[in-house]
């Protein structure tokens, strides 16, 4: 059911046509007469490396899954751009998919960017200018091959994500569509950087780790001899890049940049986004639906950072399928049917993923036609001394203090290894915050969308945070973590330009929690836990603070749900127990990644030791080794918020006979009150010799954080 080149290029002109009037681009097309089906494989063959030219000079590295006949018969070419190594770190990743992608009619592209990998050059942070200017060269040059019809798309899960969105915002006239996964429209609220304005441990954790990104080294089988000094040359250009991120701590132009929440019109291709329900980046999901303007869909599953096919916690989708339908429709313009289903799916979940990891998390799919959707309605709960009521009581105040230790069933914003990052149960943070309870529910209650507070509060300090946490509890007492929120008060206008509170002053504050599609169960309760503290999540304000919260003129608002009579269909196969059937086939899958706590000692300091370890994994087909891991320190003292300390190492190493070469990093972040103090080092050798060692130490102001 291929489309030649000139067809394509035919019912591209259509869709031109249909989207300048302001029409659906599949309106465009001419409806199957029957229900398409996936069409008959065919094989492929592989080209490891295929060095793209710049303008520049500097040579691109991209591997290359491509159809047997597509000299004769032109396909569309599917774009994965990030810097994590084509060559080895992903290569199993990369390998399955094509596998199971390229031969149903289409090529795929795995670019290794700008300083990654094989590629040539520097990378000296994320997203620069550079790396969207080189990606549409590479676009262009994609869709001027013989094998190419002409048409490419973009997929990718976090920086691909990012890319797909930056790249397509510049428009590039091959560029037909994309698919964003687990990624983000605001690189300052919803990165590893600023959550709500407040200060992150991912931040440095990723960091850390991105250092090694940064200058691990070019294979020599694909760069030859030059690969030693290429390697030498990323290594004397690293910059201390924790030290850069922290000498921006508004949302000033250097976070607006790659951001297309700046202006979601720059998109005009169809796009499919597609988030995970444990993802710290899903917030993106609802909020590109609801702004973008050209075709689109999105689906929300229960899964984490992940890829549909790879989900954890499952169940997971047989995402081929779909993927397939997508491009099929907007690259070779043959109508799949897919345009005519409900532009966003969700997994209702019916218990939080913690209460039942590994297996797979209770629930149903759902769908909306559109986002936002119509049918749901918001319930107001009002925050009152006696818990959470349908009408507001007498007003009260009741104080809040930071309490440093606050936090450690939530301390992570990017869970990654469930094992140990899932929330556990909540009441110990609980017990220490100022809750609001409502009374057992009558009835299940389902919510699809972003719970949001309104709070009326004074604070005795310029600077301080706000933290919501949204838990349900059941009659046996265990706290559910179903979506949080975070503040920095300081924001509460704008991340653009803070103000500092006025001591004692009034404020009604507005804060968002993070998308959710949950359904709490009759006989339970809905708690409401209010917090100026969530470390080790997020770095301490400046001095002690006391929040004074008024109740009966503060209110939880739930998007509520209506439940449907039947389940909706889903036209995707699930992958149901994949976790499980993994962790019982190898029961050592997560003992390689621990969490201890020490403390607190007699000065109340508590420390928690963070430890991954990625066995060695040795790679068939080119003989490559690679591992890592990282360890994590994370210290402060209850009732002194500048005794706070994160200390990170992480390490990679790659080798194949006499090429064996490590890199290390490290990182140190302490305060006062006045100031950050930012260490960082970078180590490298090759076998056994050290070749390079450089050491930052800086100071940088604080700004209302």
């Amino acid at each position: 059911m291929s489309a030649t080149r000139r067809e394509f290029l035919v019912s591209m002109a259509g869709y031109a046509t249909v989207l300048s009037a302001g029409g659906s681009t599949a309106q465009a097309m001419t409806s199957p007469q029957k229900k398409w089906q996936l069409p008959q494989k065919n094989s492929f063959r592989v080209i490891e490396n295929e060095w793209i030219p710049m303008k520049d000079g500097v040579r691109l590295g991209v591997r290359l899954w491509i159809p047997a006949d597509a000299e004769r018969k032109p396909v569309p070419v599917v774009l994965e751009a990030i810097p994590y190594r084509k060559r080895d770190l992903e290569r199993p990743r990369d390998e399955g998919w094509a596998q199971q992608f390229v031969p149903y009619g289409f090529a795929f592209a795995r670019l290794d960017i700008r300083g990654s990998g094989d590629s040539e050059g520097l990378l000296l942070d994320e997203y620069l200018q550079q790396e969207q200017d080189d990606t549409l060269e590479v676009i262009a040059w994609l869709a001027k091959q013989p094998w190419c019809s002409g048409a490419v798309g973009m997929r990718g899960i976090s920086w691909g994500g990012f890319a797909c969105f930056q790249v397509a915002a510049r428009q590039p006239p091959a560029l037909k569509a994309i698919m964003p996964q687990c990624a983000t429209d605001n690189r300052y609220t919803d990165d590893a950087h600023y959550v709500g304005g407040a200060l992150t441990l991912d931040m440095y954790d990723w960091g850390t780790e991105f250092k090694n990104v940064m200058v691990a080294s070019p294979d020599p089988a694909i760069s030859g001899p030059r690969w030693r000094e290429q390697w030498l040359q990323r290594l004397q250009a690293t910059p201390p890049i924790l030290a850069t991120w922290l000498a921006h701590q508004t949302y000033d132009a250097y976070w607006q940049h790659g951001s297309i929440a700046t202006d979601y019109g720059k998109i005009r291709i169809p796009t499919y986004v597609v988030g995970g329900q444990i993802d710290s980046y899903r917030d993106f999901l609802p909020r590109t639906l609801a702004n973008l303007k050209v075709p689109r869909k999105g689906l929300m599953g229960p899964w984490g950072h992940k890829y549909p096919d790879i989900a954890d916690p499952g169940p997971g989708l047989d995402w081929v399928g779909e993927e397939v339908r997508w491009w099929t429709q907007w690259l070779k313009g043959i109508d799949t049917g897919i345009m005519q289903e409900p532009m966003f799916r969700a997994y209702m979940e019916y218990q939080i993923a913690s209460e039942v990891w590994p297996t797979d998390t209770p629930g149903r799919w759902i769908s909306e036609a559109e986002w936002p959707p119509r049918a749901s309605t918001v319930r107001q709960l009002h925050l009152n001394d006696e818990g959470l009521a349908a009408r507001p009581g007498n007003e009260a105040v009741h104080v809040i203090k930071s309490q440093e230790t606050l936090g450690l069933t939530k301390r992570e914003w990017f869970p990654w290894n469930m094992s140990i990052d899932l929330p556990p149960d909540q009441a110990p943070d609980d017990l220490r915050s100022l809750c609001f309870d409502s009374t057992p529910l009558l009835e299940d209650l389902e919510i699809l969308g972003n719970p949001r507070l309104r709070v009326r509060l004074r604070s005795n300090q310029p600077v301080a945070k706000l933290v919501v946490r949204l838990n349900e509890v059941t009659p046996e007492g265990k706290s559910w973590s179903v979506s949080y929120g975070v503040l920095n008060l300081t924001h509460r206008d704008s991340h653009e330009k803070p103000s500092a509170l006025v001591p004692g002053q009034t404020y009604d504050i507005d804060l968002s929690c993070y998308f959710t599609a949950h359904r709490f169960k009759q006989g339970n309760r809905i708690r409401v836990a209010l917090s100026e503290s969530l470390w080790p999540l997020l770095w301490p304000s400046p001095r002690p603070v006391e929040l004074s919260i008024v109740t009966g003129a503060s209110s939880l608002s739930l998007p509520v749900r209506p439940i449907e009579a039947s389940a909706a269909t889903l036209p995707i196969a699930l992958l149901k127990d994949r976790v499980e059937k993994e962790m019982k086939a190898d029961p050592l899958l997560d003992s390689r990644y621990e969490i201890t706590q020490m403390g607190p000692d007699v000065h109340g300091r508590v420390t928690l030791h963070k430890r991954l370890r990625d066995l060695p994994e040795a790679l068939a087909d080119t003989g490559t080794t690679i591992s890592g891991g990282s360890d994590w320190y994370m210290s402060i003292q209850e009732g002194d918020p500048n005794s706070c300390v994160w200390q990170i190492e992480w390490w990679s190493a790659i080798s194949r006979g006499d090429w064996v070469t490590k890199t290390r990093s490290t990182m140190e972040l302490s305060s006062t009150a006045e100031q950050f103090r930012i260490k960082e080092s970078l180590t490298a050798w090759e076998g056994d010799q050290q070749v390079f060692h450089k050491a930052w130490d800086q100071a940088l102001q604080r700004e209302l954080v």
